[in-house]
């Protein structure tokens, strides 16, 4: 049960990076040049309250200076990319190794 709720994650988790990669082909077409949407953009669109809060609760638990290097390291990267790699983290959790007998083994 827990395998197929990773599998599962990681299927939505893999159309919203299929999402986010035909929006930003879309806008790249559009304005003649390559347009990536970070990470900080995709999530102030969807709910801007939750990035404020996230930071508080970063800052008051773990400390300052491990927030400046998420928002420093993790926050400007390209959200496709981070959103396919969730989905194969989250895939590889969820993986179900074949038996090494063969399908039809008893």
């Amino acid at each position: 049960m827990v395998r197929f709720v990773f599998r599962l994650a990681s299927f939505a988790t893999l159309c919203l990076a299929v999402i986010a990669a035909a929006k930003d082909s879309i806008a790249s077409v559009s304005a003649s040049q390559i347009v990536v949407t970070p990470v900080r953009l995709a999530w102030v669109e969807i709910n801007p309250t939750s990035l404020v809060r996230f930071r508080a609760v970063v800052e008051e638990k773990i400390g300052t200076s491990i927030w400046r290097m998420f928002d420093a390291w993790f926050l400007p990267q390209p959200a496709f990319a981070v959103l396919l790699g969730l989905a194969l983290l989250l895939w590889m959790v969820g993986y179900k190794k074949p038996s090494p007998a063969g399908r039809f083994a008893a």
